[in-house]
C-alpha cells in the first residue's frame, strides 16, 4: 500500500509541474506498458523472483549460480520465502525453480534517493545454460545517449492494474544519459544521481520493465529497473540502475555472496 501512495503522491506532483521532494521517489512494481510479448529464447537471461510463490520483481543471470536484481526488491525480506524461475517465458511455470541461498544488497543503498539500487543474489543450486538460460555480460561503458535499448519482464501492462501477464513482454527504448536525464530537459533534475542511467520511448511506458529487471543495449547489461514517476509522462524517463558505474561492486560481491 506505501508504495501505492508514494507513486500517486509523484503523479500529483507531477500534474501539478512540481517535482515530487526528496525521499519520495516512488520504487516500480514493474510494468511494462506498450510492449509486446516474447518468448525467453530471445531474453535467457531474464529472471523471475519471487516471493511465497508469486513474481514481485524481475532479474539478471550473471553466472550459473548469481542473479543480478534491485536491492530495493530484497527490502525486509528472508532467503526462505524467495526463489528464482529462470528458462521460461512464462513467469508462473516452466523452466527451472531454484531457492535462493544468500543475497547482499549495495551497502551505499539508500532508499530515499534510490543511489546504488543494485544486488546480488546466490542461488543454492547452479543453472544449466542452454538455449532458454544464458549469462548476460555486464557493460563496461554506459552506452551513448539515445542509443538503441530493451526492457523485458512480467509487469503489469497497464498503470494501475494489478494482473501480471503469465508472458514474458519486451519494450525497444532509447538511451538517456545521466547528465542529459538530470538536465533541464526532463522533470527530474538533481535526483537522478551518478549511479543511474535513464530510458525512454515516446508513447511507451517511462516507468519500463520490472523492477530489478534487465535494461540491455548492445547485447550487455547496462541498466536495472530501479523507479520512475508514474507511467508514460512525456518528461520523465524511467530511471535504472547505472551498471557500468556500479560493475566493480557486482564482480567482487558475486565472488563472496
Amino acid at each position: 500500500m506505501l508504495k501505492s501512495v508514494i507513486v500517486l503522491s509523484a503523479l500529483v506532483a507531477c500534474a501539478m509541474g512540481a517535482a515530487a521532494p526528496e525521499g519520495m521517489l516512488p520504487q516500480l512494481d514493474g510494468r511494462i506498458v506498450g510492449g509486446v510479448s516474447t518468448t525467453i529464447t530471445a531474453y535467457p537471461w531474464q529472471i523471475s523472483l519471487q516471493r511465497s510463490g508469486s513474481h514481485s520483481c524481475g532479474g539478471s543471470v550473471y553466472s550459473a549460480n548469481i542473479i543480478v536484481t534491485a536491492a530495493h526488491c530484497l527490502q525486509s525480506v528472508s532467503t526462505s520465502v524467495l526463489k528464482v524461475r529462470a528458462g521460461s517465458t512464462y513467469w508462473n511455470s516452466g523452466g527451472v525453480l531454484v531457492s535462493v541461498a544468500a543475497f547482499k544488497n549495495h551497502e551505499g543503498y539508500n532508499s530515499r534517493t534510490m543511489v546504488n539500487d543494485i544486488a546480488v543474489i546466490r542461488l543454492s543450486s547452479s543453472l544449466t545454460f542452454g538455449s532458454t538460460i544464458k549469462a548476460i555480460a555486464l557493460t563496461t561503458n554506459a552506452p551513448a545517449n539515445g542509443a538503441a535499448a530493451v526492457v523485458s519482464g512480467w509487469g503489469t501492462k497497464a498503470s494501475g492494474s494489478s494482473s501480471l501477464p503469465t508472458t514474458l513482454q519486451y519494450v525497444d527504448v532509447n538511451i538517456v544519459s545521466q547528465s542529459q536525464c538530470s538536465s533541464s530537459a526532463y522533470g527530474y533534475g538533481s535526483e537522478v544521481k551518478p549511479t543511474m542511467i535513464c530510458a525512454y520511448a515516446a508513447g511507451k511506458d517511462s516507468c519500463q520493465g520490472d523492477s530489478g529487471g534487465p535494461l540491455v543495449s548492445g547485447g550487455k547489461l547496462v541498466g536495472v529497473v530501479s523507479w520512475g514517476y508514474g507511467c508514460a509522462f512525456p518528461n520523465y524517463p524511467g530511471v535504472y540502475a547505472d551498471v557500468a558505474t556500479l560493475r566493480s561492486w557486482v564482480v567482487a560481491t558475486a565472488s563472496s555472496v
